[in-house]
């Protein structure tokens, strides 16, 4: 298990400054060579740079090219020579600081953390990044700490354990608040839990999707569900998290209690028994991909065969000869449709509209031990993996999602990076998907790209050009015993039938009732699917109610919902800490506050792509206002909830002492 951000055999290594103060391990030469030939060519010049303080290793012609596209560059576009020179340097430096020579450059300030960013990423790179760098490189080490103690003091019930409310749990451990989770589900892992489809996995980097405190020697590039599952579980186990969950446990209603300054949740147990809890703060943590659409379609009731959701995959379920229709080609079907392709006597995909997909050099790649061994055992090389990834997957495309107003043709794209994109995009389609022009007319989308899900594609287009795989482009409309009947009347006979048709994202804390001061309903504030939120964290008339993967957080341009989990964890153990120490019995968000908010993220969403009318997508409401997505960079995010500012909230002082509670 990992005990350090290395996560390896020496839990004593860590990085930035705290490098210098420690033993280092010791490293055999010839180990360290075979593992350095592996590497990552920028990031280990940001080792080397580190270790020696050299800055000929910043400058040509050391100085890497710039990324292309989402690859690791892992070469840097250096010529073998200068590569070589590189390995034999890092190898040299490493044996040094193994055996006692001190890291040169171990806390180099802003300015100089930008310039090796730029330098890594072979373009500019915003100063704010060089602010991350140092936050990520000086970061403490979390370890498990024991259970805080029951009797007096704050105490928070968190609804949901999945990748949110353990991020959070973490942390409230290590501030020593007594916490309990509610989980109706029977296991840690959220949405890595209950998804187990074929092919079901994540389409951002492992090591980007990873929490920065608890890092995993991933075997792939991309992790695949179990592994995913098995990552939270075991960040359950190691921070001890499950003394504190009530699991097959739902929250069923919450209600807050102004006199006593604290909230009442009735939760149901799994044998439908009922009871209630009272905490001083309530966070959910629900997630956005927790209850499925099903179609309400004529006939559905009728079929004969088997109709599945992809989020309810059963395990025997066997599609081996078996005639299969595939019902939406979002990111779900996108990965099931590759992993079963070849076990059907026949597939059948509806496409409601088409996807604009990227090329995944590396999607199913092992990251082999010599890899691994450089994250467990180099200084300074896992956070700048990371952070090179988190530039490349987070923020780097952001300026092109803006509207160009003087644009020639925006009905295809909004601006002239992102009209190079569609080329670039449309290109690598019908490259996939040549000879096949039937196919290529129904798979490049006419909207911009990034107006969707940007998805991976993982084999889905040669998937499509199999002799027994159909794409359908017209709606289902009904079924039979043993067909799918779409717009024109055509039947298309199925034994089995897999709903990919995603879920209600837009029913932020569903089913969860909430009711605020005086009564407040959030569901009736909010509407069916309207959801608001300051920071997407705190609601008006909610005192001492935080949300997490709230409205308008999902990074939509790319990235890690990881790194946004722990924006929100450390706002809220902020917000959390000062009512402590202020001895503060409830913060209100201000509505003033709120509104402004909402306004600035309006504003901001109509001059990027997701408003763009050329498509439909789950990320807008019914009204066209796009709930789900923030508008910001991650890094603006990030920056936003540093700390909670007690001047945008209500501040009331507690009512009773510690003691008297």
């Amino acid at each position: 298990m990992p005990t350090g951000q290395y996560g390896g055999p020496h839990p004593h290594a860590t990085d930035g400054a705290a490098v210098t103060e420690v033993l280092a391990p010791a490293v055999d030469r010839t180990r360290l060579r075979a593992a350095v030939e592996a590497g990552n060519i920028p990031t280990l010049l940001m080792v080397l740079h580190h270790l020696t303080g050299d800055r000929r290793w910043l400058e040509p012609p050391y100085r890497p090219g710039r990324n292309r596209g989402l690859g690791a560059n892992d070469s840097g576009g250096l010529a073998d020579e200068r590569r070589r020179e590189v390995l034999d340097a890092v190898t040299d430096a490493v044996l040094a600081w193994s055996g006692g020579t001190p890291v040169v450059v171990a806390d180099p300030p802003t300015a100089q953390l930008t310039e090796m960013f730029a330098v890594a990423m072979g373009e500019p790179v915003p100063e704010e990044y060089g602010r991350l760098a140092a936050a990520e490189l000086g970061a403490p080490v979390r370890t498990p700490r024991p259970r805080p103690q029951a009797g007096t003091g704050q105490t928070v019930l968190i609804v949901g354990a999945g990748v949110s409310g353990m991020t959070l749990a973490v942390a409230l451990r290590e501030a020593g608040v007594r916490h309990v989770i509610v989980e109706r589900n029977e296991d840690v892992g959220g949405t890595w839990l209950t998804n187990s489809y074929p092919g079901c996995g994540v389409d951002t980097p492992s090591h980007l999707y990873s929490l920065s405190f608890f890092p995993r020697a991933w075997s792939g590039h991309f992790g695949k569900r179990d592994e995913l599952a098995g990552y939270l579980a075991d960040l359950a186990d190691h921070y001890c998290l499950r003394e504190d969950i009530l699991f097959g446990t739902e929250a069923v209603d919450a209600r807050y209690d102004e006199a006593a300054q604290s909230w009442t949740v009735l939760v149901r147990d799994r044998d439908g028994v009922q009871r209630e809890l009272t905490a001083d703060v309530l966070v959910t943590a629900a997630g956005l991909f927790g209850i499925p659409i099903v179609p309400d379609l004529p006939g559905l009731d009728d079929f004969r065969g088997t109709v599945v959701h992809s989020t309810r995959w059963p395990a025997d379920l066997d599609l081996t000869g078996r005639r299969v229709a595939v019902v939406g080609t979002g990111a779900s079907a996108m990965q099931t449709v590759p992993a079963i392709v070849d076990r059907t006597a026949s597939l059948t995909v509806f496409q409601r509209s088409p996807q604009w997909a990227a090329p995944a050099d590396g999607y199913f790649d092992p990251i082999d031990d010599d890899a691994r061994w450089l994250f467990d055992n180099v200084p300074f090389y896992r956070t700048w993996y990371r952070l090179r990834l988190a530039w490349t997957w987070n923020d780097r495309v952001h300026p092109s999602l803006q509207v160009d107003p003087g644009w020639e043709h925006p009905e295809r794209s909004l601006n002239a990076v992102n009209d190079g994109h569609r080329e670039y995009f449309t290109r690598y389609i019908r490259s996939e998907l040549a000879g096949r022009p039937d196919l290529q007319a129904k798979a490049v989308p006419s909207y911009p790209p990034y107006g969707k899900r940007m998805l991976l594609d993982n084999g889905w287009y040669r998937a499509l050009t199999r002799p027994h795989v159909d794409l359908v482009t017209e709606p289902v409309t009904g079924f039979t015993a043993d067909a799918v009947r779409d717009g024109t009347g055509a039947l298309h006979p199925a034994d089995v039938v897999v709903l990919c048709t995603g879920f209600q994202v837009n029913r932020f804390v569903a089913p969860l009732q909430v009711r605020g001061r005086g009564g407040a309903d959030l569901r009736a504030v909010w509407g069916d699917d309207d959801a608001t939120a300051y920071l997407g964290i705190t609601v008006p008339r909610f005192p001492n109610l935080f949300l997490m993967y709230g409205p308008n957080v999902n990074p939509g341009a790319g990235g890690s919902y990881m790194f946004i989990a722990e924006c929100q964890a450390r706002y809220i153990g902020d917000a959390l800490r000062r009512m402590r120490e202020g001895r503060i019995g409830a913060l209100e968000c201000r509505a003033e506050v709120h509104d402004d908010y909402v306004a600035r993220v309006d504003a901001a969403h109509d001059r990027m792509v997701w408003s763009h009318p050329g498509m439909s997508t789950y990320y807008r409401n019914s009204a066209g206002r796009v709930v789900t997505n923030t508008p910001w960079r991650v890094i603006d995010y990030w920056d936003m909830t540093r700390t909670a500012d007690l001047a945008d909230f209500h501040v009331e002082p507690a009512h009773h002492t510690e003691e008297n509670r």
